[in-house]
């Protein structure tokens, strides 16, 4: 790749790729984000192009009938992958296997479609042919995660072709410090990694903080149980998140960037390390980019693992080599951060947006979601719903949307309650389904929007041994520093131990209520400032649940082992065996054909028995 001299030669290279890459010609897109890999992808990417190269449709810029093969990053409903989407048609293809290549290339040559690998409306019964007519990309507007299912995120002329880096073209061209600052300012556009403190304002004061050497870091450090909202944004589209942190450096007045991500994410370590490598290359990162009086670079920091590190200042700390502990604010990192010198913090998302809001102008951006959250909102949407996966939609979208149009509801039963905001997010059950999506509605109910994590729970949940496992990890994670949250969320985990395991007490839940308080009002920063969330939601929305385990010693869910007992219904029971033959404990006695019977002395409430039986003979009591 040879340097590009100016935007000129930028948008030459653009009009080139234009031709070159056609968006309109025929290519097939399978999906190598991270879950479709584990799935098998890489062997059907393979199998793709072994098929395609064996039957001579490769390699023909112009020929009729010519077949490109594309790997690409997450599409986002991870529930149905491997995905494969054959484009420009949009034929999306679910679950497919090495075994069905040879049968997706046969139907690109008849221009036929392979029916059975189509998903099935739920609702209708009917097959969906094309990609957006699935019911969960139908409700979506995907912004951010446009390009993720279209571009091969380690090539960076794909990310041109359709249209990266114009926006810092445009800025480099068009726009001064100040204008950037002001039209980030007027689109509304809100932090992504929790706190939704307003962009715009934070660049503002960056800027005018005095130094003479200023940083620039993304925040990648995604901590929250079941979220992958940046980790895909990384794999699928690093350009992306590098345009926006280029742009935000020339705003500032930055001449080096940092992506803290974590150590966890080797693939999108991997994707980012090629795209810095390539942009540097070409001349958009380094000295003077594109020509012209702005130098700026970056470079890859991986996180420990800690989940405190998601704080910016304990972030800071971590980067520079010190333990991952959050300090005291002010001064803020955008006048004193790393190294003590202004730094711009952002979360990945935040980033993504950036190039989104320079091409389409700020005016665009602010008429997209509610009146003080703008733009749109990747979820991860998992647990007891039907269709798990990613999810991008305007914000104040309802949770009722969120969970059923798009999410299908739970796979048996009814949904319980919507946990959001990651470990220190609240509980929201049904009754306000109808709520609106954004920062101040999520707030008023006693939960957070984080950085979108979104776990779906139905009737199967208990909600004390929920509010239990998010203190646990909270406890884990905590730094140590403050005395309110070190020993408050010990206490309180030790509190709701007790009350799952049948030692509640009476003024166990006053108590609760109270240490969780003085975390909140105690701690220094918002991981103890937002912990005792789960608790006071779940408390405050499901209190008979916590009523129920210290007066009645009972679990209703049927979750509690302590709380609960299996028992085998005899006019049901079978006589099968099966569970008999699955029990760990040997605790199971029958004869063949005849009604079995469990030793309650040698149960351990496993469940097994319950799990392997086919005609609903074993009960939870």
């Amino acid at each position: 790749m040879s340097r590009l001299e100016s935007t000129a030669d930028l948008e030459a290279l653009r009009r080139r790729l234009a031709h070159e890459r056609d968006p309109n010609r025929r290519y097939v897109a399978v999906c190598c984000g991270t879950g479709c890999t584990a799935s098998g992808s890489r062997d059907v990417l393979a199998a793709f192009k072994e098929e395609i190269e064996r039957r001579g449709l490769s390699g023909r810029m112009e020929a009729e009938g010519r077949v490109d093969l594309r790997r690409t990053g997450c599409h986002g409903f991870c529930e149905q992958g491997p995905l494969v989407v054959v484009r420009p048609e949009g034929i999306f293809y679910r679950r497919v296997k090495v075994e069905d290549v040879p049968e997706i290339v046969d139907a690109l040559e008849s221009g036929g479609v392979v029916e059975r690998l189509l998903y099935v409306d739920p609702t209708t019964g009917e097959k969906v042919v094309k990609e957006e007519d699935v019911p969960f990309y139908r409700h979506q507007q995907r912004l951010l995660l446009a390009n993720n299912g279209r571009i091969d995120p380690t090539d960076i002329m794909d990310y041109i072709a359709v249209g990266g880096y114009r926006a810092l073209s445009k800025v480099l061209d068009e726009m001064g410090p100040e204008d950037v600052i002001r039209e980030i300012k007027d689109s509304g556009l809100r932090g992504r990694g929790g706190a939704g403190f307003p962009t715009g304002i934070k660049w503002e004061l960056c800027r005018r903080s005095e130094g003479d050497f200023k940083y620039v870091l993304c925040n990648a450090d995604e901590g929250d149980p079941g979220a992958f909202m940046d980790r895909s944004l990384l794999e699928g589209n690093p350009h992306s998140v590098l345009e926006g942190m280029i742009i935000g450096a020339y705003a500032v007045g930055a001449r080096e960037g940092v992506v803290y991500v974590r150590n966890e994410y080797p693939l999108a370590v991997e994707h980012m390390s090629i795209a810095i490598e390539q942009a540097r290359g070409l001349g958009l990162l380094g000295e003077n980019i594109l020509g012209s009086e702005m130098s700026f670079d970056v470079r890859i920091n991986r996180g420990g693992g800690a989940f405190v590190c998601g704080e910016e200042t304990a972030l800071i700390a971590s980067v520079e080599g010190r333990a991952g502990e959050p300090r005291p604010r002010p001064p803020y990192p955008a006048e004193r951060g790393l190294w003590g010198r202004p730094t711009l913090i952002n979360n990945v998302k935040t980033w993504a947006s950036v190039p989104i809001i320079i091409n389409n102008g700020a005016d665009w951006f602010s008429k997209i979601g509610t009146k003080t959250s703008k733009g749109t909102m990747i979820f991860s949407l998992v647990g007891k719903v039907k269709n798990t996966g990613l999810v991008e939609v305007p914000m104040g979208i309802t949770l009722r949307q969120l969970v059923y149009d798009i999410g299908g509801g739970a796979p048996d039963g009814e949904v319980k309650a919507v946990q959001t905001g990651g470990p220190s997010g609240g509980c929201i059950p049904r009754e306000l389904m109808d709520i609106p999506v954004d920062y101040e509605r999520l707030a008023e109910v006693g939960s957070i929007m984080g950085s979108g994590g979104m776990i779906v729970m139905d009737e199967r949940t208990c909600m004390v041994d929920v509010a239990k496992y998010f203190v646990s990890i909270l406890e884990d994670e905590s730094c140590g520093k403050c005395t309110s949250c070190r020993e408050g969320l010990r206490q309180m985990r030790k509190i709701l131990t007790d009350i799952t395991e049948g030692r509640g007490k009476e003024g166990d839940i006053e108590l609760l209520e109270e240490l969780a308080e003085v975390v909140a009002d105690a701690s220094l920063c918002a991981l103890g400032g937002t912990a005792p969330n789960p608790v006071l939601s779940t408390i405050k929305y499901f209190r008979e649940e916590y009523e129920a385990h210290i007066r009645e010693k009972r679990c209703p869910a049927g979750v509690c082992r302590a709380l609960i007992r299996y028992t085998i219904l005899e006019d049901v029971c079978t006589g099968c065996g099966l569970c008999r033959r699955n029990c760990p404990q040997g605790a199971i006695s029958g004869e063949p054909k005849k009604p079995h019977k469990i030793d309650q002395d040698k149960c351990i409430r496993c469940g097994i028995c319950l799990d392997v039986c086919r005609f609903g003979a074993v009960k939870v009591e």
